[in-house]
């Protein structure tokens, strides 16, 4: 078990198919350019806060939630934890003629060779990546984006990183008393930056520090191919209603654009496209508490 943080220490069989792309989503009838306006947040009502760990999450796991506690009239507060510093991603950005996704990439001739920094901390994949989230955001019409900013270390510094997440997940609790708070449920996603932000829940919830929390398994998409599989030991299977599922699928579509005039280069389908492509197919979410034999510390 790692040290306490609070005291400073320490194959899917559905294909990449045409309804990601522009000419897909226009057979819904939605557009992304036009503004999904946010009815104004009552200040008496205390928001519903989700913390994405990475630019995409929100979009795969955390959409259909999002637009139910909208429907119900809370103000929802859609933040994201790190800034997504990846090598890998630019480095397919700078291959030429597309290999990460072949003919279904949205590039003008499925060829971008972009010459961006491969090297952390990766500053163009960053603005990109987080001009996709943006464009999602507005998609899903959350009352405010908030961007901890935080660089996404959990892989090589598990034990610094989860104390940074909770100083800024507290600072979020203190300034709205009485807020709701959902995070990955990083124990079943295996991703460390996950698991570190559900950590960060963990320990402030012994601290009796929050106490409305859940957990969306974000990464149940890629990990279970029949969707069958999907809710084991879910506490709440959301069922999407057909109008909240229009809007998810805007926000899955933002990283699927392919616009660099402003900054859109289609970096979330070319990072993982099978999340995306089985969240788009599936209309539920799958929601957890913390189990009572939670273990802090990194993904083993």
């Amino acid at each position: 078990m790692s040290a306490h943080p609070l005291h400073g220490t320490g194959s899917s069989g559905i294909s990449r198919r045409s309804v990601l792309t522009a000419a897909g989503l226009a057979a819904t009838g939605l557009v992304l350019d036009s503004a999904l306006a946010a009815p104004g947040a009552h200040a008496a009502t205390a928001p519903a806060i989700f913390y994405s760990p990475h630019q995409d999450d929100e979009a795969i796991g955390l959409a259909g939630s999002i637009l139910e506690h909208k429907a119900a009239g809370r103000p929802v507060y859609l933040v994201l934890v790190t800034r997504g510093e990846n090598g890998g991603l630019a480095e397919y950005m700078n291959q030429g003629a597309c290999k990460s996704l072949g003919n279904n990439c949205s590039a003008p001739g499925h060829y971008h060779s972009l010459g961006w920094d491969e090297t952390w901390p990766t500053p163009e994949v960053v603005a990109g990546r987080t001009a996709e989230f943006k464009l999602s955001a507005k998609a899903l019409g959350v009352d405010k984006v908030i961007n901890f900013d935080l660089s996404d270390e959990a892989d090589g510094d598990f034990d610094g990183f989860v104390p940074k997440v909770i100083a800024k997940v507290r600072s979020l609790a203190k300034q709205y008393p009485g807020a709701s708070h959902k995070f990955a449920a990083g124990w079943l996603d295996g991703n460390p930056t996950h698991k570190a932000c559900s950590d960060a829940a963990y320990w402030l919830m012994k601290n009796g520090e929050l106490t409305d929390v859940r957990f969306n398994h974000i990464y149940t998409y890629q990990q279970y191919p029949n969707p069958a599989d999907r809710n084991r030991g879910a506490s709440y299977v959301l069922n999407i209603p057909d109008d909240h599922m229009k809007k998810k699928r805007a926000s899955i579509h933002a990283y699927n654009t392919w616009d660099p005039a402003r900054n859109l280069y289609s970096l979330g389908y070319h990072s993982v496209p099978v999340w995306l492509e089985q969240s788009l197919a599936d209309p539920r979410e799958f929601v957890y508490t913390l189990p009572s034999n939670y273990k802090p510390g990194p993904v083993k």
